[in-house]
């Protein structure tokens, strides 16, 4: 029996509605925010993930499916959007646009990492950027947009946490501060943040072992090396959520796994997912464009979001304010001229905008428990007597109340 390849998975009926969900309310309130979608190849040269993401990332040294295509080019599986979303602005020139690019995005990323609670090898991201402002009031709304998504599918009880990471001036002389400290204890560490200790140092303040904590609480704040135009920026940008009434708290060791990331950075978490607790992260990406070849400045903004975690909490913790799916009617045949008549009813039912589930079994005991486990709110029941009247046996689920009632009468139950 061939199976899904381990780190990959089906999404099943009931659970791909609440994915359906999911998606269709960040179409509906990015809209909101005058986002548009854009789509992009779910593979690109590689040398986009090595220079965008960073050379000395876990994504490009170990997680990403790169292959040699037959003309000898590097090839890779998006390991994530951002580089490729950028790629797209300035292959296409949306700087010559006018007003802020808001583009949002959903779909299939891949990295090859050790699957675990809400990871896998294929996963799902939803995510939007806004390019051409290094305004901290930018920084905000992005920040107040997904908030506020998240509150509308309704995931409670997270936290928002964010931090600057400072500019490249001032990043740079923290990182030379860390790689100093680290040289000297970078023994104590895990063995992949002994590595790192030299290659990017930034990424151990991110470890998740348990075994790094006591080095990484020794380790001074990148809040002792920004400067004053940062720390401005960082204010501006806490002030904005002060006045929107967003909720968050400042970690000073919170950056991201990826080299392009400046000064705003941000994630969400949520305890449903346990250790592993992120749901979202993002930040700001000033220089990202120049890094990938464009002659033109597009400072820029943005978030991913885990749906397969976002996914996996709301199902915990949420259930009850996900719409499942609703059956309006489920139609019963007596017959085969019963069945032509219900079909002709179903057509005219369904162009009205009703969910309709056509029943093919004849045997009426066996349809009523088919229509219970389905969810029918009516179920209607056509027989020889009801053909001969021209009236269809209509039932309510709820209430068991039947009633009989001309085709006019059923499709004016519509809505």
């Amino acid at each position: 029996m061939i199976r899904a390849v381990k780190g990959t998975r089906d999404l099943l009926p009931p659970d791909t509605s609440v994915w359906n969900y999911v998606e269709q309310s960040a179409r509906d309130l990015f809209g909101r925010y005058r986002y548009q979608e854009i789509r992009t190849p779910i593979f690109e040269q590689t040398e986009l993930f090595s220079r965008g993401v960073g050379e000395e990332t876990d994504i490009v040294t170990k997680e990403m499916y790169t292959w040699e295509d037959r003309d000898g080019s590097s090839l890779t599986l998006r390991p994530e959007n951002t580089a490729s979303v950028i790629r797209a602005f300035i292959e296409h020139g949306l700087h010559q646009q006018p007003g802020l690019q808001k583009l949002y995005y959903m779909g299939p990323m891949f990295r090859r990492e050790r699957p675990q609670k809400g990871r896998f090898r294929q996963f799902y991201q939803i995510g939007a950027e806004m390019i051409g402002s290094e305004s901290p009031l930018v920084d905000g709304e992005v920040i107040e947009m997904v908030v506020r998504y998240l509150e509308a599918v309704g995931l409670r009880d997270f936290k928002l946490l964010i931090n600057s990471v400072g500019d490249a001036e001032s990043r740079g002389r923290y990182v030379a501060a860390l790689r100093e400290q680290l040289a000297g204890v970078k023994e104590q560490l895990s063995a992949d943040n002994q590595r790192r200790a030299e290659t990017n140092p930034l990424r151990v303040l991110d470890s998740k072992d348990p075994q790094d904590e006591p080095v990484i609480t020794t380790l001074p704040s990148i809040h002792e090396f920004l400067n004053a135009e940062t720390k401005e920026h960082f204010a501006a940008v806490c002030a904005y959520l002060d006045d929107a009434d967003v909720s968050y708290e400042v970690r000073p060791r919170l950056v991201r796994g990826l080299d392009y990331y400046t000064r705003t950075t941000f994630e969400i978490v949520h305890g449903a997912l346990g250790a592993q607790n992120s749901v979202l992260g993002g930040g700001r990406y000033d220089g990202l464009a120049e890094s990938l070849g464009s002659r033109v400045r597009a400072p820029g903004i943005g978030f991913s979001i885990g749906a397969d975690r976002l996914v996996m909490s709301l199902q915990e913790t949420a259930a009850g304010t996900i719409p499942v799916p609703v059956v309006d009617f489920a139609l019963i045949s007596m017959g085969d001229a019963a069945m032509r008549r219900n079909l002709a009813l179903a057509r005219s039912l369904r162009r009205k905008g009703a969910v309709v589930e056509v029943l093919f079994d004849g045997k009426l005991k066996r349809a009523l428990d088919l229509a219970n486990r389905l969810g029918a709110r009516r179920t209607v029941i056509l027989g020889d007597d009801e053909l001969s009247r021209g009236a269809f046996m209509v039932k309510d689920m709820a209430s068991g109340e039947q009633s009989e009632l001309g085709e006019a009468d059923v499709l004016n139950l519509v809505g």
